[in-house]
């Protein structure tokens, strides 16, 4: 798994992580047993980042709970948001998050779609300082937010910053990746099958043989491969349960990166489709 510097660290993180949304939140007996052995697999192919949220239902006690009883927190860099309005509502929402997700220190506590951003973003200051937060963040998933997303970029100290990209919506090429590489701020990467709506754009079509230079088997790695391709891009978080498509998903983060005139033929190949 190749790894990206997080701006301005020494810390680097793998290009692929793991998203929980609609696949952590279920907190039955199956949930827990397969937690465990997708957490497992995720380490083994190198990964690092477990992206999670209030708003993934039981998402965080499921992943603290597999982190504990698997004894693996050192190994991950543990993501989550602060997702409500009010200092006091959102001071209680984060205790809430170390709680469930067993921890003494998150790495990077972001703001889930900028809901009471400045409000929230005093306190995560606040808890950096302390030490009790690694990094701090900002999130959204639609496009629509991304002039909202520049302002903030603009205008506070930002260590990481979430946002929707994938092959079919590239709106963020045109400005909002580049401000972040100018800033010094990380980027995660969000939706990037669309929902799936990019793999019912590509059923029962061929991947195009000259991809396998840079190690691309299937169509999973074929989006992910493109999106990590960007400069701007530390880590995407494409989201799984099933462990078949969790390597499949890793495996993008690994061998050759394209080059700009590649995700240029990348791009006019899918278009085609």
């Amino acid at each position: 798994m190749e790894k990206r510097l997080i701006p301005g660290t020494n810390e680097s993180l793998p290009l692929v992580g793991l998203g929980t949304w609609q696949t952590f939140g279920t907190p039955h007996k199956l949930q827990i047993k397969n937690a465990d052995e997708v957490l497992n697999r995720f380490l083994q192919e190198g990964g690092s980042v477990v992206d999670s949220s209030p708003m993934y239902g039981n998402a965080e006690s499921v992943i603290g709970e597999s982190a504990t009883r698997l004894k693996i927190r050192d190994r991950l860099f543990l993501a989550t948001k602060v997702w409500t309005s009010g200092k006091e509502k959102g001071i209680s929402q984060i205790n809430d998050s170390f709680r469930k997700m067993k921890t003494k220190r998150i790495d990077l506590m972001q703001v889930h779609n900028l809901v009471d951003v400045h409000t929230h973003l005093a306190t995560l200051r606040k808890w950096k300082e302390e030490g009790r937060i690694r990094y701090i963040g900002i999130t959204h998933y639609t496009s629509s937010a991304y002039p909202a997303l520049m302002k903030l970029l603009r205008n506070e100290k930002l260590d990481f910053v979430q946002f929707n990209y994938n092959i079919l919506r590239r709106e963020a090429e045109k400005e909002l990746l580049p401000l972040s590489l100018d800033k010094g701020v990380a980027v995660l990467i969000n939706r990037p099958f669309e929902e799936g709506a990019l793999f019912q754009r590509i059923a029962n079509k061929q991947i195009p043989a000259w991809v396998s230079m840079y190690g691309i088997r299937t169509w999973s790695q074929y989006f992910l491969k493109f999106i990590i391709s960007h400069p701007a891009v530390t880590c995407v978080i494409p989201a799984s349960a099933d462990l078949k498509h969790l390597a499949e998903n890793m495996a993008a983060g690994s061998n050759k990166i394209p080059d700009e005139n590649m995700r240029k033929e990348m791009v006019d190949y899918f278009n085609s489709l």
